[in-house]
């Protein structure tokens, strides 16, 4: 089933376009000045014997900053960052805006990044200032909230995917995570890096298409990206030698999470976790009411025992074969599409997933975007009072102790 998500991205990303000549924004560029660390907290520290179970449960419940900063398309103008920020429907971020996610009981932020947007340089590779400065301001709310961030390398899957074959795509790859390292490796361990997003080969071996010699060669190249990744991250020193890192299941799909062919990166310091998507089930998850993709007609609604069975059969797993043997497993997407359909269907599922991530050690980080999202990053305020305070009663639910 996730492959289907995959199907339905690979359809609505266009190809990242770059120019050589950026002009500078430095209105929206300029990193905040003045933003020295919380006193109960320096988002400098890196703790020691601080593991990344730790960091799971400190991140509580989690958000995505989506359709912003991962925005992209051949047909938007290039000469500013905040014509990418804004082209997916999102106004310009804000420091309110990151505020109000705080204030609302979010303890942590995903900020999904489209590098290739914005280079000033395209021999080696180098990411525009006015990008990086950017994302560096929008951190720096962040972590002055208190909350967690993730930052990521998103929409890139089409040269991301050939990183494994392609000389090239492998100096890319790795030239982005270099500069980032580099940019970021001052800040503590409320800043996790996830280096992809969703990358699977299709192409390759499907659950429909394909034997297990194929099934081992497309895992295998997931894994290399994974372990090149970790590799460039540790040796880039700073803080990121011991910087808390996500890895990516194939194709984030939760049923690959254990199985025997995703291997987990040798990592020195010991501080990764797993991140996998929840779309499930994908006519509900992926697809509006009656929404026709060719593979299936979106359904108007959510919440049969059985539905409920196979949500909680699903987080079973997970518990039992990740998170019970001591691997921290981040849920870095999931959501419900609101097209056609009910405030009351769509929290219902919203709801229902968060808690049964949640209440098995898990981090749930909703997917919203503005609009069909839950936020609205006009007001700073959640849409639905019910939804959110439906949320924010799941963790007085199930306490977690400090493992």
């Amino acid at each position: 089933m996730k492959t289907l998500l995959s199907y339905i991205i690979m359809l609505l990303m266009l190809p990242a376009c770059s120019s050589k000549e950026i002009k500078a924004n430095m209105e929206l560029s300029t990193p905040e000045a003045n933003e020295e660390p919380q006193p109960t907290y320096s988002k400098f520290l890196i703790r020691d014997n601080f593991s990344t179970n730790q960091l799971v449960d400190e991140m509580g419940l989690g958000i995505n900053l989506g359709n912003a900063l991962d925005a992209t398309g051949d047909w938007i103008n290039p000469s500013s960052i905040a014509n990418y920020e804004t082209a997916w429907g999102s106004p310009i971020i804000t420091k309110e805006m990151i505020e109000g996610y705080a204030k609302a009981g979010y303890s942590s932020l995903r900020i999904p990044v489209t590098w290739s947007n914005m280079m000033i340089n395209e021999e080696n590779y180098r990411i525009h200032p006015d990008l990086l400065n950017r994302v560096e301001s929008i951190l720096n709310w962040t972590l002055d909230c208190g909350m967690v961030a993730i930052i990521n390398v998103h929409h890139e899957n089409e040269w991301v995917k050939k990183v494994p074959t392609d000389n090239e795509a492998k100096k890319k790859f790795t030239s982005i995570w270099e500069q980032l390292c580099n940019r970021f490796e001052k800040y503590g361990d409320h800043l996790l890096f996830e280096p992809m997003n969703e990358i699977g080969y299709d192409e390759i071996w499907t659950p429909w298409n394909g034997g297990q010699t194929e099934k081992a060669k497309a895992f295998g190249y997931v894994n290399e990206l994974n372990q090149l990744f970790v590799d460039i991250v540790r040796r880039s020193g700073g803080n990121n030698a011991k910087r808390h890192l996500l890895v990516e299941i194939y194709n984030t799909g939760l049923e690959y999470a254990f199985d025997p062919l995703t291997k987990i990166p040798a990592d020195p310091a010991k501080h990764l976790a797993l991140t996998v998507h929840y779309y499930t089930p994908p006519l509900f998850a992926i697809l509006g009411n009656g929404e026709d993709a060719g593979w299936g007609v979106g359904v108007p609604s959510w919440g049969t025992a059985q539905e409920f069975k196979e949500l909680n059969d699903n987080m079973d797993l997970l518990k039992k074969n990740c998170v019970d043997k001591g691997i921290p497993v981040v849920i870095g997407e999931y959501a419900c599409s609101s097209k056609n359909r009910t405030q009351d269907v769509v929290r219902l599922f919203n709801v229902s997933v968060t808690e049964a991530i949640y209440s098995r050690g898990m981090c749930p980080m909703l997917w919203d975007v503005q609009g069909a999202g839950q936020y609205d990053r006009t007001t700073s305020q959640f849409k639905d009072p019910v939804f959110l305070e439906q949320m924010m009663a799941i963790p007085a639910k199930y306490p977690r102790s400090q493992k």
